[in-house]
């Protein structure tokens, strides 16, 4: 049958015109309406299959290699920018020349970038400027004085931004805005903000794993200027009807995460499962990511983790945990 999880949503949430689910007799029927309501008001997290989405770098071999990992998937790519390149055909897409161009004359609404570090923050304010609600940038190494500038430009646009140097963003069965493997993610019920491509892909297969399933996952990126945080995110998934649980995965470096937890005790009304990565990190040396370096007694992982404790959140000290966790704080919660 259908999950009570959409009947709610219908009955509760939607407030929907129709007769209450629950006042029909014949479990068939009642089945039958609920998956039709369901199509029609399925939700996502900034992206899903109707989303129209360009590749800035499309030609490029990065940009060629996960295109086309992305409309394998099902993404509905409508074509990738190429300056100089406008006019041709590239995997069955059209190259245009300009950011605005594509917005033009095939409606992109969508860009996730493969430009090459010294040009990325171009890209983004681009993109930006041409009207694009959801920019994913995958380049790593973009200089934080450009990233400084991104920042500020993109402050009073209609845009958000999701990375840089991040794995991207993908609503499980819908849209893969990224480089992560779209098999990891089955469509479910639990939505996941990480910093870590890694540990994304590790939190999505430890939830599948556990019979539960991915909503939208959303790869933030491990930058020290980043265009959405911890608490953006979270704040997206709390908003979104078919997340019933949240996993937030983050690291040494900065405080994005203590800022995540103290929203989550004041506005949170859904069960979260945390992992800090870095635990064994020396103080002052950057791991792996380059906001992932300690730069006080509150940005060790130990700090983090009491914190989010402290914020109600269910802290596991292995990714490999994050499944079962995620399980049994769901089953505490009244649906």
């Amino acid at each position: 049958m259908a999950s009570k999880r959409i009947y709610d949503s219908i009955n509760k949430g939607l407030k929907t015109n129709c007769k209450k689910i629950s006042s029909i007799s014949s479990i068939s029927e009642r089945e039958r309406i609920v998956l039709s309501l369901s199509k029609k008001i399925k939700m996502a997290v900034l992206v899903n299959k109707d989303s129209k989405v360009i590749v800035q770098g499309f030609t490029g071999s990065e940009g060629t290699f996960h295109a086309g990992q992305m409309i394998e998937y099902g993404t509905n790519v409508v074509g990738g920018v190429t300056p100089g390149k406008g006019g041709q055909s590239h995997l069955d897409r059209p190259v245009f020349n300009s950011v605005a161009e594509a917005v033009e004359k095939a409606g992109a609404n969508v860009s996730i970038i493969f430009v090459p570090p010294a040009f990325a923050a171009d890209a983004i304010m681009e993109a930006a400027e041409a009207g694009i609600k959801v920019i994913v940038a995958i380049t790593e190494g973009i200089p934080v004085a450009d990233m400084t500038k991104v920042k500020k430009y993109i402050s009073d646009k209609d845009s958000t931004l999701i990375g840089p140097n991040c794995p991207g963003i993908i609503t499980a069965g819908s849209a893969k805005i990224g480089i992560m493997p779209g098999f990891i993610f089955k469509e479910g019920n639990v939505g996941i903000v990480s910093k870590s491509g890694t540990l994304t892909y590790e939190a999505a297969d430890q939830i599948s794993k556990a019979g539960l399933g991915v909503t939208t996952a959303i790869g933030i990126g491990g930058d020290p200027i980043i265009g959405t945080t911890t608490k953006d995110a979270v704040k997206l998934l709390m908003a979104d009807p078919e997340t019933e649980g949240i996993v937030v995965i983050g690291e040494i470096g900065g405080n994005l995460e203590a800022e995540a937890a103290h929203w989550i005790k004041e506005n949170g009304t859904k069960p979260v499962v945390g992992f800090i990565a870095g635990v064994t990190a020396p103080k002052g040396r950057t791991m792996g990511h380059a906001g992932a370096i300690v730069g006080g007694e509150d940005d060790t992982a130990e700090a983090k983790k009491k914190i989010m404790r402290s914020c109600g959140i269910t802290v596991v000290d292995s990714p490999a945990d994050i499944g079962n966790a995620m399980v049994e704080a769901l089953s505490t919660v009244n649906v």
